[in-house]
Parts: structure tokens; sequence; C-alpha cells
């Protein structure tokens, strides 16, 4: 838009300049002709008077000095054939004019000729000739024109620098726009936009403000409906609580540590839905521990129902990722969940975690189930009983990283689910609060 602006103010500036100029330039020519005929004829006719009273001597001085300082040849021919001032032969306008006795100014390839006739002599008609070479019609014209293309040169540049800037101060408060809602579109709800520029694009930044306050808002309502939810099951998990206390024997420690955990789980996602923040959206965590504390919680289960768990940490170092803590460790969760609901006691299977191209890690969750059967539960559809919500919490976790999740079948068979994770986005630049207009 910027250029676009700019070429049509060059554009326009250009027409109406050679609109100016064109015009400025021949007048300028046509005044400098004019000019220089105007001081031809004024010698010429200055001399009127001395050739039609003066003595021949007199005549001749004065002819001859006035001829040196003309800027053109200056001659006048006398009926008798007697040539005074410059010489030069007599040309057919000379002997048109001696003849009918009438002064005329002829136009001629190499000049502008001007003769006058004298009548009243006693030899007869004499006449003045004053030439005007074509170098002494143009005099000074080609400096004119070239002081009329530096100004026209200089009010062009003039014009595209106020254009530039004109266009800068139109661009800037689009280019701000743009950003924030882009910032907006990664789940940055503090992104503000700048009411600056024309009204029309005050009033898209304030609608654009808006939208993003009736965006969090909705968020909180849906977190506080989510923490409600949450909150009712704590009903449950105490009576479930009672009941494990009433037991006796291994069972009931088991059973206890069970609805601890599960309690904890509650717990941590009325936190989350309550005090999760908008900028939390540039969370990140490091894979490895969050993986291996998982892994850990559900080798217990797969120890009770004869699986073996297979670990297998490639990475070196720590692993950072740009999903948060809570969601990878929910993403995980899924995936085994899974595992333990899909396929038979005393299947094994085995948890692989990698450092992925360019920044990022990969999950690997395989079984040695049956593989992927036509119950597209796995798949995050809701059948055979399933709540659908396993596989589409995790491919939820990979894309919000960037990254995202694949579905094959291991080559001893099986199931295998891979999720790219994504590195952790750079902070954003902070950026202070508008002040109020």
């Amino acid at each position: 838009m910027r250029r676009r602006l700019t070429l049509l103010v060059a554009a326009t500036m250009c027409l109406a300049l050679l609109a100016f100029v064109v015009p400025l330039a021949l007048l300028l020519r046509t005044v400098a002709q004019d000019r220089a005929t105007a001081t031809a004829g004024a010698d010429a006719q200055s001399l009127v008077s001395l050739v039609g009273t003066a003595d021949p001597d007199t005549l001749r001085s004065s002819v001859e000095h006035m001829a040196a300082g003309a800027r053109g040849p200056l001659t006048v021919f006398l009926a008798d054939g007697s040539v005074l001032g410059t010489r030069v032969p007599r040309t057919s306008a000379v002997r048109l004019a001696a003849l009918a006795g009438v002064s005329r100014t002829v136009e001629r390839a190499d000049g502008r000729e001007i003769v006058v006739a004298v009548l009243g002599r006693p030899d007869g008609t004499a006449v003045i000739r004053a030439f005007v070479p074509a170098a002494e019609l143009t005099r000074g014209v080609t400096q004119a024109w070239l002081v009329l293309v530096g100004l026209g040169v200089a009010l062009l540049l003039l014009g595209l620098l106020v254009a530039d800037r004109l266009s800068r101060a139109l661009v800037s408060p689009i280019a701000d726009l743009s950003a924030v809602s882009h910032r907006l579109a990664r789940a940055d709800l503090t992104a503000r936009a700048r009411p600056d520029g024309p009204p029309e694009l005050r009033e898209v930044a304030g609608a654009l403000n808006h939208l993003a306050d009736r965006i969090q808002e909705l968020l909180r309502e849906e977190r506080e409906q989510v923490a409600d939810l949450s909150h009712r099951l704590r009903a449950p998990l105490t009576s479930l609580r009672l009941e494990a206390e009433s037991l006796a024997g291994t069972d009931a420690v088991r059973i206890t540590a069970r609805v601890d955990a599960m309690e904890r789980a509650v717990t941590g996602l009325i936190s989350q839905a309550r005090h999760r923040r908008e900028t939390d959206a540039h969370a990140e965590c490091e894979a490895v521990s969050a993986v291996r504390e998982r892994v850990a919680f559900w080798t217990v289960l797969a120890e009770d129902t004869g699986r073996a768990v297979t670990l297998d940490v490639t990475a070196e170092g720590p692993l950072p990722v740009g999903v948060p803590a809570d969601e990878l460790a929910a993403a995980v969760d899924a995936l085994l969940g899974n595992v333990f609901a899909h396929t038979p006691d005393g299947t094994a299977f085995s948890v692989v975690l990698s450092p992925r191209p360019g920044g990022g890690a990969v999950l690997t969750v395989a079984d040695e189930g049956p593989g992927l059967s036509p119950d597209l539960a796995r798949r995050g559809t809701s059948l055979g009983g399933s709540t659908g919500l396993g596989l589409d919490i995790a491919r939820r976790a990979a894309l919000s990283s960037g990254g995202h999740m694949e579905l094959t079948t291991g080559r001893a068979g099986g199931a295998r689910v891979t999720l790219e994770l994504g590195a952790p986005d750079p902070p954003a630049p902070f950026t202070s609060p508008p002040l109020p207009r």
C-alpha cells in the first residue's frame, strides 16, 4: 500500500508538472523571440528620422555607430545603391520594401529579418534592415528550461517525500493492527491495539480491543465452568475414600493411593482452570522430566496387570517443548490410558522420547496389542463406551506447540502413536500499554 500510494502521488505530480512546465517553457521561448525582435525593431525605428532628414556624412556615422552596438546586422539601403552599416547583400524582402514602400518582418531559416521602408527622400525610398540571428532569438531559453526542469524535479522529490511520510503514517497503524491480530491468533490475549491513525483505523483498533476483551471474558467463564464441574467430583471421591478406608489389607492401601492421586489430579485441574493466565499461551516445560514422572506413575499399574514397560530417552540433556507441563502430562496419560483400555492385560508397551530436528521433542508410544482395530475410539471418536477424548487431548497438545500427531502400525504389529512437539516460542517483546487519549 505504501508503494502504491507513493506511485500514485508520483504519477499525479508528473502529470501536473507536465501541464505546468511545457506551456511555461513554450511561453519563455516566445517571450525571448519577441524580446529580441522588439529590440531589433527599436534599433531600426530609431534610424527612420535620421535616414529621412540627416545629411549623408551624419547619416553614415550614425548608422555605423548603431550597427556596431546592435546584436545583429543593421543595414541601411539607399535608393542610389549605397549601403550603410553592416555590409550584406540586398534580399528579396529589401527589394520588395523599396518598390512597394511596405515595412514587414520576415521569418527565415537562419533568423528573423525586419525591414522598414523610409519614404520622402529626394533620391527615392530607403530601406532599413535589422536582422536577428536564430541564436539571438533563443538566447537564455536553454538556461531557463534547465531551471524549470530542476524546479520540477525538486517539486517531484518534495512531493514523493511528503507522500512517503503520509503513507507511512497511514500504513503504520495498519501494520500494528496486523501484528496485534497475529498475537491474538497465537493466544496472546494481552495484545492490544493502539488507537492511532485516521478515525476509521481508530475505530477498527477499538473493535479489535473489544474483541480481545470479549474473548478473555468467554475464556474466564469457560474456566469457571470447568472448575465447577471438577469441584463436583470431590464429593464422590470423598465417598470412595471412606469406602477404601473401611477395607483391610493391601487393597485398602492401594485403593487409597489411587484415590489420593485422582484427588490431586482434580485439585490440579481446578487450580489450572481458575488461575491460568492468558500469558500461559507461551508456557513451556522440560519434556524429559515430565515424561519420566508420568511413566513412573503408570508403571505401578503396569506391574499389577503384568505389562512390560520400556522407557527410552535418547536425549543427552533437557528437551524444552512449547507445551505447558500439565498439558504434556495429560497427553502422556491419555496415550498410556488408551494402551491399558484397549489392549489385554500382559501386553507390553514402550515409550520413546527423542530430540526433534529443529527443536522440540518426538514422543512415541507403541504397544504390542492387536493393532488399530475398527474401534475408532482410539482415534478420538466416541464408540465402544469411550468418551473419545484421549487422542484428541494428545493431538491438541501437539498442535498447540506447532507439531502434529501420527497414528501408524508398528513393525511387529500393535498401535504406534507419534507426537511431534515443537520448540517453545521466543518471548514476545514487551510493549507498554497505550496511554488514554
